[in-house]
C-alpha cells in the first residue's frame, strides 16, 4: 500500500496539478514556463513528476534535472521544503556536491535520502538500509494520519531493527520530520530528548496527540508541551486524557478540570485510576455545583 505523503503547495501553484487543470497549462508548469518562488516550484515539480500523462511526467523529471543549481541551492535550503522534495533534488544531483551539501545540512533531510547519497559514493554516514530506487509513494494534499500503525508489518519491523542501531542526533531528526510509524516508534524511546522531539514533528496529528495524552509514557516533558499547545488544547477529549494522566502538570489538569461536563466530573471523583488531588477537586467541584 502507497505511503500517503503530504506536499504543501500555495493556492496558485495547486491550481497546476488539480485533476481538472488544462493538460497546456500541466505541461507549461512542469516545463519551467511559469514563475513561482523557489518552495512551491520544486514541490509542484515533485507533483507533475508523478503525473499519470507521460508526457506532463517527462517534461517535470527533465526540469529537474536540468535545474540551475543557483535554484537548487534556494530550494535545498529553503527551510519549509518538504523531506520528500529534498530527496527527488538529491537522486537527480547526487554528484553536484554544493547542492546536496544544502541537502544534508537541511534539518528535515529522512534517512533515506542519506542512504540513497552513500549508495552512490557520497561521503555521508548511511543511516537506512531501505530500498533506493527512485520513490513511488501516492503524493496527496491530506494526511489526516487516523490509521493505526501496524507493528507487524514488515516494513515497520525493518524500520525498528534499523532504529535500533541508530545515534541519539539521528533519531531526533527522525523524530522530528519522520512518518507516522516513525513517530510512534520513536515516542517509546528511553532517551526524552528523542521521545520528547517527536511531539514538536509538524507533521504529528491529534489523534496521535489524543493517544499520548492517553498513555503511560514516561517523559512528563511530552505531556507539559501538549498542555502548552492552544490548538491541541481544544480537542475536549485531549482535555479530558490530560486530566486522568498522572503524569500531567498538577496546575494544568486542574485547570482543565474546569471545562470537563458533570458526567465526566463525576466519573473522576469516583476513579481510583486518577491521583487523589483530581479526584478530591472533582468532588469539590460538583459539591459547589450543588449549591447553586
Amino acid at each position: 500500500m502507497a505511503e500517503k505523503v503530504t506536499l504543501r503547495l500555495s493556492a496558485a501553484a495547486a491550481a497546476y496539478v488539480r485533476g481538472d487543470a488544462p493538460r497546456q497549462e500541466k505541461l507549461k508548469a512542469a516545463r519551467g514556463e511559469v514563475p513561482f518562488c523557489a518552495s512551491d516550484l520544486g514541490t509542484l515539480l515533485v507533483f507533475l513528476s508523478l503525473d499519470s500523462d507521460p508526457e506532463v511526467k517527462a517534461a517535470a523529471v527533465k526540469s529537474l534535472r536540468e535545474m540551475p543549481e543557483e535554484l537548487l541551492a534556494l530550494i535545498a535550503g529553503a527551510p519549509e521544503t518538504h523531506p520528500r522534495v529534498l530527496d527527488f533534488l538529491a537522486r537527480f544531483h547526487y554528484g553536484n556536491g554544493a547542492v546536496i551539501a544544502r541537502i544534508l545540512s537541511h534539518p528535515a533531510v529522512e534517512p533515506r535520502t542519506i542512504e540513497f547519497l552513500a549508495a552512490k559514493g557520497v561521503d555521508v554516514p548511511a543511516t537506512s538500509s531501505a530500498d533506493v530506487c527512485l520513490p513511488g509513494e501516492e503524493v496527496v494534499a491530506n494526511d489526516s494520519g487516523t490509521e493505526a500503525v501496524d507493528e507487524e508489518d514488515e516494513e515497520f519491523k525493518s524500520k525498528y531493527k534499523l532504529c535500533q542501531e541508530m545515534g541519539v542526533a539521528d533519531k531526533i531528526k527522525l523524530a522530528l520530520a519522520g512518518d507516522k510509524e516513525w513517530r510512534s516508534m520513536l515516542l517509546k524511546d528511553s532517551n526524552k530528548l528523542v521521545s520528547g522531539a517527536v511531539i514538536r514533528n509538524p507533521r504529528i496529528t491529534e489523534p496521535e496527540v489524543l493517544a499520548v495524552a492517553k498513555s503511560k509514557i514516561q517523559n512528563d516533558e511530552i505531556l507539559r508541551l501538549i498542555c502548552m499547545n492552544k490548538e491541541w488544547v481544544k480537542n475536549y477529549q485531549i482535555r479530558k486524557a490530560l486530566v486522568e494522566n498522572h503524569k500531567t502538570p498538577l496546575p494544568k489538569a486542574i485547570r482543565f478540570m474546569a471545562t470537563l461536563t458533570e458526567k465526566d466530573l463525576a466519573a473522576l471523583a469516583k476513579s481510583k485510576n486518577v491521583v487523589t488531588a483530581i479526584s478530591t477537586q472533582a468532588r469539590r467541584m460538583l459539591m459547589n455545583k450543588d449549591k447553586h
